[in-house]
């Protein structure tokens, strides 16, 4: 029973340093597409939305895009991207940021470096209070368990 109280929270750090890295790999990818300086024009293929959550909990809804471009190479590539403008609708033409070695990752989202690293910084921050949170479960389980073993 002892275990538990050790073996859940690990776990739940464990998926929060996983979520961390997921957030940090979406910020340098989106950055380096804005960094780059290549633009192209792309058509909106497809818009579509996803829902989660329902019964008694709160449904969320997000946007996606479909989106296909030519880099300047001639490679058509096609991507999707969720959280967009819901004023796009299919058959829009927008320009999206790509870098050249990953053009596959490029971003229909206007460069906002600020809001970008604003977003990062608060999922961070609420990840990092999820990882103290669990440490300090931790130690006060195993000073419990250490008072009731004396």
């Amino acid at each position: 029973m002892e275990a538990l109280f050790y073996v859940v929270p690990v776990l739940m750090i464990v998926l929060v340093l996983f979520g961390a890295g997921a957030v940090i790999r979406r910020s340098r990818r989106v950055n380096s597409a804005w960094s780059s300086g290549l633009t192209a024009e792309a058509r909106c293929l497809r818009t579509y939305t996803t829902t989660s959550g329902g019964g008694d909990t709160m449904v969320s809804t997000s946007l996606h895009h479909v989106y296909e471009f030519a880099t300047r190479e001639g490679r058509i590539v096609r991507f999707e991207e969720r959280g967009g403008p819901g004023t796009t609708l299919e058959g829009d033409i927008v320009t999206v940021h790509y870098a050249a070695d990953h053009p596959e990752r490029a971003t229909a989202h206007a460069p906002s470096r600020g809001k970008l690293a604003a977003g990062a910084g608060c999922a961070l921050v609420f990840f990092g209070v999820v990882v103290a949170f669990c440490v300090v479960f931790i130690l006060v389980a195993h000073k419990m368990f250490d008072f009731m073993g004396s």
